[in-house]
């Protein structure tokens, strides 16, 4: 049996892992214990897990939910292996994201996990599109929608039911203008609620009622869109203009271009 962790990215409060593990029939259950809150989404295969709050089959979609400092057991009685997308927390970071959901009243989980469901579908395809492009930004907002989700979940609310005031449409209009004039560069959530005056979750959920998309969404269709009109307009290599509206590299772009507006940006140049 083996157990591999990569760390795709982390931040003040926050951390999303990649595990894999091949443990089977075979394999006695192992025991450990969870460092910090955890919110996980399996991915591949299935697991019994075991915690102090209860115990469940864990399929692809579930969330495997944890409290810091309790032990869990994991078996794999009926098949091998499994994947998991991990979330971990500090207790003051899932305490301010739960202080922000209506109805929600404590960061403790008292469940074993949520069972897949068709909302819950939209944020794995996003946290696995994440993992795979190595997209620290997205994997640090869907860190918070992931929180605000289960605590919303658990208290049998929705985590969309207050609409945005005047003041936090004021905020959303001042983050988006600073997004247009500043989208090739680097630009970090925190920083967009602190130039708010709010929460990172706070504003993240606000921003996502208001514009119809999360901050990190509107940046990539920022740049994408600046792309587009570039690749018609001008002559100049895709590299220069990938590299110019603010990603890293070709390949992402590349990757990033194709998903969204369905063909490459040498087709898209050249659509005959």
């Amino acid at each position: 049996m083996t157990i591999t962790a990569r760390l795709l990215a982390s931040g003040p409060g926050w951390r999303v892992s990649d595990f894999v593990c091949s443990a089977g029939p075979r394999d006695p259950a192992f025991e450990e214990s969870h460092d910090s809150a955890c919110i996980a989404f399996v991915v591949q295969g299935s697991f019994q897990y075991r915690s102090s709050h209860g115990s469940a089959l864990l399929a692809p979609g579930a969330l495997l939910l944890g409290n810091e400092g309790r032990c869990f057991e994991c078996g794999h009685e009926h098949g091998v292996g499994d994947r998991c997308l991990a979330f971990n927390f500090a207790p003051d970071y899932l305490e301010a994201v739960v202080a922000a959901v209506p109805g929600a009243r404590q960061a403790a989980f008292d469940v074993p996990r949520l069972p897949p469901s068709p909302h819950l579908l939209p944020l794995q395809a996003a946290a696995e599109a994440a993992r795979d492009d190595a997209d620290g930004a997205a994997l640090e907002e869907l860190a918070l929608r992931l929180a605000g989700t289960a605590a919303a979940e658990l208290a049998g609310t929705s985590d969309e039911a207050r609409t945005p005031n005047r003041r936090d449409a004021g905020r959303v209009t001042e983050a988006l203008r600073h997004i247009e004039a500043h989208a090739e560069e680097k630009i970090a959530l925190t920083e967009l609620a602190r130039d708010a005056a709010t929460s990172p979750y706070h504003f993240l959920r606000v921003f996502h009622q208001v514009v119809g998309m999360t901050p990190h969404q509107f940046v990539l269709r920022t740049r994408l869109h600046r792309a587009a009109m570039r690749l018609r307009r001008t002559q100049d290599s895709v590299t220069d203009i990938a590299l110019d509206v603010g990603f890293n590299d070709l390949s992402t772009f590349n990757r990033t271009f194709k998903r969204a507006m369905g063909v490459s940006p040498s087709r898209f140049r050249s659509p005959a």
